[in-house]
């Protein structure tokens, strides 16, 4: 079993202006005092500077930054540099997405699975190499090491039988009460077995911003009431198409003979997630609906705009293996 590391415990390098900029100044010792930010207007929503920029500023929320005061998380000049941020990306976010309000259809186009379209555990399950697996699994570190933690600013947004559901579900995500059975204590187990650094966002370095946007998603709807109902509908989204995922993974593991912690993640999930795929359909979502209706776009926006993250993510993904290049910003040691 590792030891988890609960913090970060250096900074990410900077990305391009943007994201210098922000880690320049969070390095003050005195936050509130005149800050010079450098290309909000200029980045591109979805690359790898703002995602960054944005990223660190979420941080914050979260563990916090290695050197970085903690008075920064409510400054409020950081705060509206992060504003400016968040409104492109959800302009962004908006743009690729068609929207509309019917929950109900969105939810069971994603029970089915185009027999066409090849995902990435597809791609690990029926071809991936170990070495793929673990560039996978550092990717998906950066989400996994704060598993359930953005889901969990909606609780106090929530009332009734929504609000209970989805704390159930939540129970379950940080292991039912118990330590070791935490997902992102499992995922960090995942990692040291696998032979990859395990700390908290130790590998962010070597994962572009197509993955830090998917969790940055997550932390912009967690922390705005406002995108309430499309955090629950992400939520529901991941749910349904994890199990299936997991599965895949598994098969994957099993074939290449990988080890057993590292296996444990995924069939912890097959089974969890299948359950929660109904309670977060029709006890979260449907408790939501029945008590405001007028939630059905943002719960649509936000199965779509997973579905979009995590498909360009993915797309990236494959196009590097395909053409037998690493999909890592720089190579793992």
């Amino acid at each position: 079993m590792t030891t988890f590391t609960p913090a970060a415990t250096t900074l990410p390098a900077a990305r391009g202006p943007l994201s210098e900029s922000v880690l320049r100044t969070l390095l003050r010792e005195q936050p509130r005092a005149d800050l010079d930010f450098d290309g909000p207007a200029d980045a591109d929503p979805l690359g790898d500077d703002l995602q960054l920029a944005l990223h660190l500023c979420y941080e914050l929320h979260y563990q916090g930054l290695p050197g970085v005061s903690a008075d920064w998380e409510w400054d409020p000049e950081l705060l509206r540099l992060r504003g400016a941020l968040e409104a492109r990306f959800l302009a962004a976010l908006r743009e690729n997405v068609p929207g509309g309000e019917d929950v109900g259809a969105e939810l069971d186009t994603l029970l089915v699975e185009p027999v066409d379209v090849e995902g990435v555990s597809h791609f690990l399950r029926d071809h991936g190499d170990w070495e793929q697996v673990r560039e996978y699994f550092a990717h998906r570190s950066i989400y996994h090491h704060k598993e359930a933690d953005p889901h969990a600013w909606v609780i106090p947004r929530l009332r009734g039988r929504a609000k209970a559901a989805l704390v159930a579900v939540e129970f379950d995500e940080f292991g039912g009460g118990r330590a070791e059975r935490v997902h992102a204590r499992l995922y960090a187990d995942l990692l040291a077995a696998a032979g990859l650094p395990d700390g908290y966002l130790e590998l962010i370095d070597h994962v572009p911003g197509s993955m830090l946007a998917v969790v940055n998603m997550m932390s912009l709807f967690g922390l705005h009431r406002s995108l309430r109902g499309a955090l629950c509908g992400h939520f529901a989204a991941a749910e349904i198409t994890t199990a299936p995922s997991a599965q895949r993974m598994d098969q994957a593991l099993r074939r290449l003979g990988a080890p057993e912690a590292c296996r444990f993640f995924y069939t912890e999930h097959i089974e969890a997630d299948a359950v929660h795929e109904q309670v977060m359909r029709h006890d979260v979502l449907g408790d939501l609906l029945a008590q405001q209706p007028e939630l059905a776009a943002d719960i649509v926006f936000g199965i779509q705009a997973t579905e979009f993250l995590e498909g360009r993510f993915g797309a990236g993904l494959l196009e590097s293996w395909r053409a037998g290049k690493s999909s890592l910003r720089q190579p793992l040691a």
